[in-house]
């Protein structure tokens, strides 16, 4: 399996810019929405089940076909699918700008979560391909900065443009800097391998998505009919079956959309879904944001602000986690990492604190949470990657990813339905339990790591 057009051109300057700009197009524009959920819910007059499907699409849509456009780039060209990534984004936030109701909203939130299936493996794969040594570490740095630490930056930067601009400008900026993206990147030698030809899973695709689907639109349901309607109770049992349909169709193919055999490998298994768990944690974000903007009275700039702690810690922490990882092997500050986001969401939950001091509270804590992203996510990362084979390394990426992004959806869609189920009088309760979830979430991630992954973990 060779690159087809790798052995020559050197990645330089120009290339990393306009990857890390790809990156930041779905992390600091699309993810921003966690911010601004009740500006725009109150500007386009959506349902709380509404709004919280819009909410999570994104991710969930990102995490469903993330598998499939990784290996649909790697044969047919990463330069080719980063910058259709980069026009698929330019086209969901044209909608987003012009939505004036629910619908064309979800499908402007929808066409983002494609556009970072096609950006986010394509760019990895070019990092890889066009960066040695040095440069390539230098690279991957930069990639996972503009990956893990968008993801604080996002509530910082919505916050402020929504409370200045209007939340509407926060996809014109999406526009603005896809562009310069897709103008930095267009030019660069096209990156592809030449493999076998094999039969795509279609079959346990379509399973797959439609059993996320309806759990996304399950929770969704509950929130706003209530658990025990039959809408929700439909919805769930399509999950059941989809998944268990899903399972016993997939479990002996060849070619299956996800290789089982993978998780046999308890590095990788406890890596994968202590990610998912980890990045099911984001439902911290929109509970914290929605609360100090409904229950505090604060500006979205405000409630921004009080995540730059998060922000600069994480951009920090990510090196550390690296030289930890060194140093100590990687269950340990997968587990320190863990333990330190459990503290950060735990000062949060001290919603009958008065005054000023809350505030230092949630400050602190979202430093906290920014520093135990920051050293969990090297040391997983690389569990989940170096503990494989190389001819599986690709599928193996391409599901870490995948539970990357749909932890990101269902922990979101879970924390706002927990947080939207009690009464509007009831802020500060709601902030505490929807809080609550994403402790519960944190606590089976390390459970997970200590059970799971061996303790012989060191790196060689």
């Amino acid at each position: 399996m060779k690159d087809t057009n790798a052995s020559t051109y050197k990645g330089d300057a120009k290339l990393l810019i306009g990857i890390i700009l790809a990156v930041l197009s779905f992390w600091l524009f699309a993810q921003s929405v966690l911010n601004m959920e009740p500006a725009i819910q109150k500007s386009l007059g959506m349902t709380s089940g509404a709004m919280g499907i819009g909410v999570s699409i994104t991710a969930l849509f990102s995490g469903l076909f993330i598998v499939l456009t990784g290996g649909l780039a790697d044969r047919l060209g990463r330069v080719k699918f980063s910058l259709a990534g980069l026009v698929i984004n330019i086209i969901g936030s044209i909608l987003l700008i012009i939505a004036q109701s629910a619908p064309l909203f979800i499908a402007g939130r929808i066409l983002q979560g494609v556009a970072a299936a096609f950006i986010m493996p394509a760019t990895m794969a070019l990092v890889k391909t066009y960066y040695d040594g040095a440069e390539r570490q230098r690279a991957v740095s930069y990639w996972s900065i503009g990956s893990w630490g968008g993801s604080g930056l996002c509530s910082f930067f919505g916050g402020a443009i929504a409370s200045t601009l209007g939340w509407r400008y926060v996809f014109i900026f999406s526009i603005i800097v896809s562009v310069i993206s897709f103008i930095l990147i267009m030019g660069t030698p096209e990156s592809k391998v030449v493999v076998e030809k094999v039969k795509f899973d279609f079959l346990g695709l379509i399973l797959f998505i439609i059993s996320m689907l309806a759990l996304n639109l399950g929770i969704s349901s509950a929130q706003q009919y209530g658990l025990q309607s039959s809408r929700t109770l439909t919805l769930l049992a399509v999950v059941i079956v989809g998944l268990v349909l899903f399972y016993f169709t997939e479990k002996n193919k060849s070619n299956s959309f996800m290789d089982f055999n993978l998780f046999k490998n308890r590095f990788y298994l406890g890596a994968t879904i202590s990610n998912f768990l980890l990045n099911a944690v984001a439902g911290t974000l929109i509970v914290i944001n929605t609360y100090m903007q409904i229950g505090r009275g604060l500006s979205s700039a405000v409630a921004g602000e009080m995540s730059l702690g998060y922000l600069v810690c994480i951009l920090i922490t990510i090196r550390i986690g690296e030289k930890l990882l060194q140093k100590m092997g990687a269950r340990k500050p997968m587990v320190l990492g863990a333990s330190a986001t459990l503290i950060g969401i735990i000062l949060m939950t001290f919603v009958n604190v008065q005054g000023p001091l809350y505030l230092v509270l949630v400050f602190i804590g979202y430093s906290i949470f920014g520093i135990g992203l920051g050293i969990y996510a090297t040391p997983s990362t690389d569990t989940a990657i170096s503990n494989v084979s190389d001819e599986k390394v690709g599928s193996a990426s391409g599901i870490y990813k995948m539970a990357s992004s749909l932890g990101s959806a269902i922990g979101v869609a879970i924390s706002l339905a927990v947080f939207s189920s009690v009464g509007a009088d009831k802020v500060s309760t709601a902030a505490f339990l929807g809080l609550g979830v994403n402790i519960i979430f944190v606590i089976l991630a390390i459970i997970s790591i200590m059970f799971i992954i061996p303790k012989s973990t060191k790196m060689k």
